[in-house]
């Protein structure tokens, strides 16, 4: 069947699903529900249907794998074009931080003792399975949140994109533990690999920000994502922490007047760096979005919603979700106050989660059950985001319609007069 498809019926196909994901998002941003929602649900539904018409169904994960890859490399690339180091916003930064930081390393953790009590599992490879758990998903929520008050936009915007690159180092530091010898020479190995990673990355954005100012032509910054591209895999083969490349060119290129200091300064054509960054933005951002797109329709289609039907995974899921609301709940009155209900329930499992999930090492899983455990806590932490948005929707429209009503009280009030 698969096979007797045409590249016209391809084109079809491509074309449709990027039409309904946009038509999604518009549905998003209007209803309160994450647009990840409804592309899980069509990728469970086709899934269904070809089951239930007799077809055979392709296996899809090694293309769900390298979209993945793409994917994460997209994301954190798009975040830090969009983290500004501003002076006026130090202490928001320094705040945020930390409480993704603390939030993420206290949730992993208490899950991971959960997990050594309950399935028995060695703390540290636990901590393979929960430090994923532990992530807010920038992919759900940077879409998601454009009617909060702009403090509170502007906080969730940081703090789950650094939720996002604490998490994947985090993840991958781990990983480098797990299996190795213990000791002085495990931990020097990851933080020498880590300041190794950062001095190259530092190097290698100032000669690319410099090389692709003075590019000419219309096809740079494909060439540019490319090389991003070729150094992730090349550092990932020599072992680095190749997602740090990409942070820190997109840090260093969305502020260059602060990295680009001095003299430095005068080596570039602010002109050209200027459009180079917006034209990248743009870039990041479309090409994103097709990907997540069809990340999450295919890893909707993968999915088997049989393993939600089990007991474990269903008692496993709730005490790693009232685990990460708990841990969130006091992050956040410790350091915004009592006005955190919005921000709390704003704790979202996505893409990340899931591509972390599928980086783990067969030889290091702990058991087939998990993927249901994966696929309860993010359906069930985006289903509680979307009461949340749902009803600060219903509660500004209400304060809309009473701050209407005292306008035209006002207005008849003046007129009787």
């Amino acid at each position: 069947m698969f096979e007797a498809l045409s590249t016209y019926h391809l084109i079809i196909i491509f074309s449709i699903t990027i039409i309904i994901s946009y038509f999604f998002n518009l549905y998003a941003k209007k209803s309160g529900v994450p647009a990840v929602l409804l592309l899980i649900g069509l990728g469970i539904s086709i899934n269904y249907a070809l089951r239930f018409s007799g077809i055979a169904k392709p296996d899809l994960f090694p293309i769900l794998e390298v979209l993945g890859v793409v994917g994460l490399i997209l994301i954190v690339l798009e975040a830090a074009l969009d983290l500004q180091l501003l002076k006026e916003k130090i202490g928001l930064i320094i705040k945020s931080f930390l409480v993704a930081l603390i939030g993420l390393g206290a949730t992993a953790y208490l899950a991971a003792l959960s997990l050594n009590f309950l399935m028995d599992v060695e703390l540290l490879n636990a901590l393979l399975y929960t430090i994923p758990l532990s992530i807010l998903s920038s992919a759900i929520i940077l879409p998601s949140i454009d009617d909060l008050d702009e403090d509170k936009r502007e906080f969730m915007i940081y703090e789950s994109t650094f939720s996002d690159i604490i998490g994947i180092v985090g993840f991958y530091s781990v990983l480098t533990m797990v299996g190795s010898k213990t000791g002085e020479s495990v931990y020097s190995e990851v933080f020498g690999n880590l300041a190794l990673t950062v001095v190259i990355s530092v190097v290698i954005s100032y000669i690319l920000i410099y090389v692709f100012q003075n590019i000419k032509g219309h096809v740079k910054l494909f060439l540019l994502i490319a090389i991003l591209l070729l150094l992730y895999a090349i550092g990932k083969m020599f072992h680095l922490s190749s997602l740090i490349i990409i942070l820190i060119f997109g840090m260093i290129l969305n502020n260059y007047k602060v990295f680009f200091r001095g003299g430095l300064l005068k080596l570039l054509n602010i002109e050209k760096v200027d459009e180079v960054l917006d034209d990248m933005k743009v870039i990041t951002a479309e090409t994103a979005f097709v990907v997540r797109t069809f990340f999450f329709i295919i890893f909707g289609w993968s999915v088997y919603l049989g393993s939600l039907l089990s007991f474990k995974v269903i008692g496993i899921g709730l005490v790693i979700l009232a685990i990460i609301y708990a841990i969130r709940a006091i992050v956040l009155f410790l350091f915004n106050g009592k006005d955190i209900v919005t921000q709390l329930f704003l704790a979202p499992r996505g893409l990340i989660t899931i591509l972390l999930f599928f980086a783990i090492p067969e030889e290091l899983s702990i058991g087939p059950e998990f993927q249901g455990v994966l696929l309860f806590v993010i359906l069930i932490s985006c289903l509680i985001m979307t009461w949340s948005m749902i009803s600060n929707k219903n509660k500004l429209a209400k304060i809309g319609e009473y701050e209407e009503d005292d306008l035209l009280k006002d207005e008849e009030s003046e007129a009787s007069l």
